[in-house]
Formats: structure tokens, sequence, C-alpha cells
């Protein structure tokens, strides 16, 4: 059995559609319009024991409601789902021992009181024995550097020591699911790569299942194999990192450096120009004409070394949200229905 199954998950939203001026606010005290907003439209998720999946998508793809729908902090408007054989939304006190949420721009420990203080408050929460919360409390601090912050207020913690509590504090019942929403946002790059080291040791170690959020795709390189991506409360792509480049990408990038400063001008020919800096020059290439660029390069101009890679995963992904936008927007057109009216008694 799967740590978590979705199927058929959705969450609308009725929001109201508010005009402009006295007049209209005073007219939509009685009659007022609304539309639905489908946060998350009917996707179908598998999530293995022990998988670490990036689960990635633009601003208001419907990231983070999933991330609550299975957290059971809402309930979906459709459909189901299962974590480690829970309904979340049932909120068992049972599955709330099981699972930990991490979201990056919210705390969970009290700000003006030190973190050890909140600690021995999940402590009674979570019913934990007394002897295996030193333990595991004593362990995540070490691995994590932060013992010495322990006494100091929450409050007077930088950014990266904050995060560090955060992920403390989730993992002091040893849950079996952890749900990372943005664990490393607005976190410097040294913080970052802490935060990502000590996430790869902790999943290795313990085979948890983590269902990671992120806007940064050095966290999603350094410690996913599997990627999800939603657009628009869609499931987009659902396999290798690798793959994204293979599937989304029609171009690879072309290093060229020349012998003897010889830079040619005619470089537009062979592609896109990116970048030239003496002797070098880097290209942009059509996936499907690589071997031939190379070859008229090479016949016509002296060449010392030759690199061709994938472009940056970053530029992928832009690439594919803005074409999921797109297509988004054109299917919105074509079946865009008016605005409900509702009228309201005072």
């Amino acid at each position: 059995m799967s740590a978590i199954e979705i199927r058929g998950l959705r969450k609308s939203y009725r929001v109201y559609q508010k005009k402009e001026g006295l007049w209209a606010s005073l007219t939509g005290l009685f009659h007022r319009e609304y539309r639905e907003v489908d946060a998350v439209r009917g996707i179908d998720l598998d999530v293995e024991q022990g998988e670490f999946v990036a689960f990635l998508g633009p601003n208001g793809a419907g990231k983070t409601t999933t991330l609550k729908l299975l957290s059971g902090v809402i309930s979906p408007t459709v459909g189901q789902a299962r974590v480690l054989g829970h309904v979340p939304w049932e909120r068992e006190n049972s599955y709330r021992r099981k699972f930990a949420l991490v979201m990056g721009q919210k705390n969970q420990l009290w700000w003006d009181l030190p973190a050890q203080e909140s600690f021995r408050l999940h402590q009674k929460i979570y019913r934990i024995d007394p002897t295996e919360f030193d333990r595991t409390r004593d362990e995540l601090v070490d691995l994590l550097e932060v013992r010495h912050l322990l006494g100091q207020p929450v409050r007077e913690l930088s950014l990266g020591e904050r995060m560090k509590m955060e992920l403390t504090a989730a993992l002091l019942h040893s849950p079996d699911v952890l749900f990372l929403d943005e664990p490393t946002i607005g976190l410097d790059v040294i913080a970052q790569h802490n935060i990502q080291k000590f996430l790869k040791h902790y999943q290795q170690q313990r085979k948890i299942t983590i269902l990671l959020t992120s806007h940064y795709m050095k966290d999603v390189a350094a410690l996913c194999k599997r990627v999800v991506i939603i657009a628009h409360g869609d499931i987009m792509y659902d396999g290798s990192l690798a793959g994204i480049v293979d599937r989304f990408s029609g171009h690879k990038e072309l290093t060229l450096q020349f012998a003897d400063d010889r830079m040619p001008s005619d470089l537009a020919r062979y592609g896109e120009v990116l970048e030239i800096v003496e002797p070098k020059a880097r290209l942009r290439v059509e996936r499907g004409s690589i071997a031939e660029v190379l070859s008229a390069v090479l016949a016509n101009h002296s060449v010392e070394d030759v690199s061709v890679e994938d472009p940056p995963l970053e530029e992928v992904i832009a690439e594919m949200f803005a074409l999921t936008a797109d297509q988004s927007r054109e299917s919105r057109d074509a079946n865009r229905q008016p605005a409900q009216s509702v009228t309201q008694s005072s």
C-alpha cells in the first residue's frame, strides 16, 4: 500500500466578485456575484513509503492547498485521499502522531519563548516518552548544530536558525510522513545548503516519506529523484528530474572555445547567441540539430574545446509554467461561464 494515495481530489472556493464604487458596494449588500475557483482540480497521485518527492508549480498552482488537504487542515470539495491508511480531514489523533507539516512562511514556535520551551509543549501534546523525547531532541539539535541556541528566544534567531528549530519541532514525535512547504524560502545559500544536507541525511536514515514544495531548483536537484509538477490545479508531469528536460526543453546549450582567439563573425548562423566572452561563445541550438551544427562548426572553424549541456533546470521549468499557463488560459476562454448571481436578504 502506498504511503499517500489521492484519487480525484478537488478543492474549490467560492469567491465574491466585488465591484468598484460606492453604489456597487451598497448593491453588493443585497445582490452578490460569485465565481468558483478551483485550487485543486481532481488530481490523482500515489507516493510510496520512503520516497522523497518534489511537488512543484507556479504561485497559485495548488501546491500548498494540496499539502493542507493531506494534513487535514482543510477538507476537499470532492475526492478521496489516504495517508498511511488515514483520511486526513477526519483528524484522528492516531494520524496526527504520524505526520508533520512545516511551512516556511508560518511559525509553530512561541515567538517570545526559547525553542526548548516549545519543544516541551510538543512533548506534552504528542505524549512523547521523556526518555525518547530527550534522545530525539538531542539527536536533532546536534545534527542541525543548534544546541547552543535552545535557550535563546525565537524572535532573536536568524531566519535560518528559526527554520532549523521548526524542523526540530516537527520531527520530535518521529513522524512517518513529512510535508515541507518552502522550507528554504528567504534563506541564504549557506543556510539552504545546511537544510538540504540535514533533510537528505535524515530521510536516508529514517526512510520517511517526504513531500516537498519549493521554488528553489537546487533543493529539488539535491534531494528528489521524482518530481510532480502541478499547474492550475492539474498535475502536468510526474517523473524523473532528467525527464523534465527531455520532455519540455527543445534545445541544448553549445559552448565553443575557438583557437588563437579567432572568434567567427557568423555565429548566429549556427544558433541563438547567448553569450560571447572571447575566445568562448555560448549558443542555444535546437536539440535535433546538435550533430549537424557541430559538424558545420568543426568543418569551418578551429575549435579547441566543445561542451554540450542541457539548459538550466530553472529555465526549463519556467518555460513549462509559461506553456501550461497559455494552455490553461485558452481552456478557460473556451469554457468561460458567467458568474452566478445570489440575492441575499438583509
